[in-house]
């Protein structure tokens, strides 16, 4: 299934793209899409309705993030080994953790704000992993049974945030709008294989990250394992897994960044799509 959320900003309605990619209100039937709705009796529920019996949603819509009330917001840095091999990183032993602020999230296609001061901003096109069932001291082999379904992650961010002003990368990470997610959640009985998955983000029309989940240093099950042996992860809980080369810190010979007015356009395979425009705080 496809699940999403529609309407204004905290005000979003549960829906369910069908296969003819027409939306549909699943507000009959769950009240929202949240850790509380997306355990594996609720999907099987969901799973089990003919979507022709429910109303299609007419008009142009404004697509939020594809769950809302998100727990915790967590996020693993230098997880493809070729990103880390243009950033000159050295291969990390364990995952690295850092966390995104739950006022970054954004639907797909929401504007990108920049802060002010900000002249470092960059994309990062990743894959999200929404946590169903809880996870606490869980082995690999067990982990994806604790997912929910996919998403795509735009990791917006401000790279003079996040390694020139002390502190930890959740500066430069934070930002109002810098967490778009979505459009859909993608339950995991759609995604068989989540380790082996292209992705891609364009700037402007050009082409700049073009990858896939193989090249992950730790797979999706391996980071579920290590982040539940430090704390429960809960339903709702999403974990944006890293990102593939191309990013604008890696451009050579020098960086490249976001200005107001370009627009992101990014997707994973079988995840759909996001687009959003670049904007200014003033």
């Amino acid at each position: 299934m496809k699940l999403l959320r529609y309407g204004p900003a905290g005000a979003e309605k549960p829906g369910l793209l069908d296969n003819a990619g027409l939306l549909r209100d699943l507000s009959a039937h769950v009240a929202d899409i949240t850790g509380a709705t997306v355990d594996d009796a609720t999907l099987a529920k969901l799973r089990g309705i003919d979507p022709a019996s429910l109303p299609v949603v007419e008009g142009e819509q404004r697509i939020g993030p594809c769950i809302g009330n998100i727990g915790k917001f967590l996020c693993i840095g230098l997880n493809y080994s070729d990103h880390a091999a243009e950033t000159g990183a050295a291969i990390p032993e364990h995952p690295i953790l850092f966390f995104k602020a739950n006022s970054a999230i954004v639907g797909a296609y929401d504007d990108v704000i920049m802060p002010r001061g900000s002249t470092r901003t960059d994309w990062e096109v990743e894959l999200g992993v929404v946590i169903g069932k809880t996870a606490k001291y869980v082995s690999k082999e067990e982990a994806l049974n604790h997912v929910a379904g996919y998403c795509i992650v735009n990791d917006v961010s401000e790279r003079h945030f996040q390694s020139r002003l002390s502190g930890q990368w959740t500066k430069g990470k934070s930002c109002d709008t810098f967490g778009p997610t979505g459009p859909w959640l993608v339950t995991r009985d759609e995604v068989p294989d989540p380790q082996n998955l292209s992705m891609y983000c364009d700037v402007n029309g050009k082409r700049m990250q073009n990858g896939n989940t193989r090249t992950m240093i730790f797979s999706v099950a391996e980071i579920i394992e290590h982040l539940s042996g430090l704390m429960t992860l809960h339903p709702g809980d999403v974990i944006a897994t890293g990102t593939p080369p191309g990013v604008g810190l890696g451009v050579k010979p020098e960086p490249v960044f976001l200005k107001v007015g370009d627009v992101m356009e990014l997707g994973i395979q079988g995840l759909g799509q996001q687009r959003q425009k670049v904007g200014q705080d003033a």
